[in-house]
């Protein structure tokens, strides 16, 4: 049985989207030639990616005196935060403490990331009511 199909983008559509989120709705050839700085890619490649990624909708399309502008349709945060809970649901069983316990103990984050994470917790720490005054 064939699984469904992903909503996610994948690395090579990531790729795309940057470009896109980065500078805006671009012709097929400005995309492609921004895609170039990076590494040699087809037009037809490209092109095939993009109607893959206007079935998944991840990008949109407006005709143009030329072909068509594609621009983003997700965002960058919209992206992430999807893509980070596939990641947390499917590698640590939906536990986002898991994934950032798994962070720190890897070694991934730098001395200035820990302090910026330390600092982000504290900011959003909600003070609990004490047994004493949730009686009252």
């Amino acid at each position: 049985m064939a699984r469904p199909p992903s909503t996610h983008p994948t690395d090579g559509e990531l790729e795309i989207l940057r470009v896109l989120w980065d500078r805006g709705p671009l012709a097929l050839s400005e995309l492609c030639q921004s895609l170039r700085r990076q590494r040699d890619v087809a037009t037809t490649t490209v092109a095939t990616m993009l109607r893959v990624m206007l079935g998944k909708r991840l990008v949109k399309r407006k005709r143009a005196a030329r072909g068509h502008q594609w621009s983003a349709s997700v965002t960058q945060s919209a992206a992430a935060n999807s893509m980070v809970g596939k990641l947390v649901d499917g590698i640590f069983d939906g536990s986002a403490q898991r994934l950032v316990a798994h962070l720190v103990e890897a070694g991934q984050l730098s001395p200035k990331e820990l302090a910026e994470l330390r600092e982000l917790i504290d900011s959003n720490r909600v003070p609990r009511k004490s047994a004493k005054s949730q009686r009252t």
